[in-house]
């Protein structure tokens, strides 16, 4: 049942790479298919959605959204967990996962489309991953329009003039706090990794193969680079650790990032959708982030209180989400 799945996606996708990285550390047999012009007609034979990553089964089903991608294929094969036993680590774990997915994907685009030096990077290797073939020439052209057509969508993640500082600042303060959890524990949650590893790690690793934000990690944080490369090939180093010796050099990241940027944007996002407006303002600390809002979000939140709607003793937990601001968006 192992072999033949096949994972269409490409290595500039923050969420493809964090199903290969997955699928690497259950040892399960797959198939990287670059989703370009010459996989297109077996792409749209199983996709629903015109995103990747899009994971065939063995028995011929697609599935998209590496959220879902990894929930189903964690119950056909549930060994190693990548789920701690600690309860509140096991959660916390599944926030973190969402906060990477839906914040951290705002660093790395705003990081990779904000700067002339990034734009070109990145939309000429997206170029040669479309064009493989292309002339010189050819490639220019296609360079040139994907450029055009990424800097035009950066709104989408909420970068603009006024919010530029606060991603970057905010950026740049979860990569020392990154540094710091990361100086005494191969991973997030242990000697092993957790799903909060696999949402945060594509979005960063991504940014670090970009010039930017790559020089930021490489020359200011060694030990979220080593994480950067461990997270290529995952494997179990050790135990999963308690909330106990976690909490330390872990709430600090619930607290500044989780609950006061991202629980209040997208709670904020959701009521905006709710009142079908264009554009909604929320208040993030000391600043006020503005930007236009987004469906998928309001999903994806739902799906996350549906998570925690799910956990039976919430007794040690509750009291934890509290304190990081968390738990009045998580009730809804």
């Amino acid at each position: 049942m192992a072999e033949g799945y096949r994972i269409f996606g490409a290595e500039m996708s923050p969420y493809s790479v964090k199903v290969r990285s997955y699928f690497r550390y259950k040892a399960i047999p797959y198939q990287w298919i670059l989703r370009n012009a010459d996989s297109q007609a077996e792409y749209e034979k199983y996709a629903k959605m015109p995103i990747i990553p899009l994971v065939v089964t063995p028995d011929g089903t697609g599935v998209q959204d590496s959220t879902p991608i990894i929930d189903r294929t964690e119950k056909l094969h549930p060994e190693p967990s990548i789920h701690p036993d600690d309860p509140v680590a096991r959660f916390v774990s599944v926030l973190i996962e969402e906060f990477g997915d839906e914040w951290g994907n705002k660093w790395m685009f705003h990081y990779r489309w904000a700067r002339d030096v990034d734009q070109i990077s990145s939309a000429g290797r997206i170029a040669r991953m479309r064009g493989p073939r292309a002339s010189e020439q050819e490639h220019q052209a296609l360079a040139g329009q994907v450029r055009a057509r990424m800097v035009d969508r950066i709104w989408f993640v909420g970068s603009n003039a006024v919010t530029a500082p606060q991603i970057e600042a905010g950026f740049l303060d979860m990569l020392r706090l990154l540094d710091n959890r990361l100086a005494s524990r191969p991973y997030l949650f242990g000697g092993r990794p957790a799903l909060g590893d696999f949402g945060l790690w594509g979005q960063i690793y991504e940014m670090w193969t970009d010039p930017t934000a790559g020089a930021l990690i490489g020359g200011g944080a060694p030990h979220v680079l080593d994480w950067v490369h461990r997270m290529l090939w995952p494997k179990a180093e050790g135990p999963f650790e308690t909330w106990s010796t976690l909490e330390p050099t872990l709430m600090p990241i619930l607290t500044k990032h989780v609950g006061r940027q991202f629980m209040p944007w997208t709670c904020a996002n959701e009521k905006a959708l709710a009142e079908a407006k264009e554009e909604f303002s929320v208040k993030l600390g000391d600043n006020t982030w503005t930007q236009k809002p987004q469906k998928y979000h309001a999903r994806s939140l739902g799906v996350l209180r549906a998570k925690y709607a799910e956990v039976a003793d919430k007794t040690a937990l509750d009291p934890v989400l509290e304190a990081a601001g968390c738990l009045t968006g998580l009730r809804g």
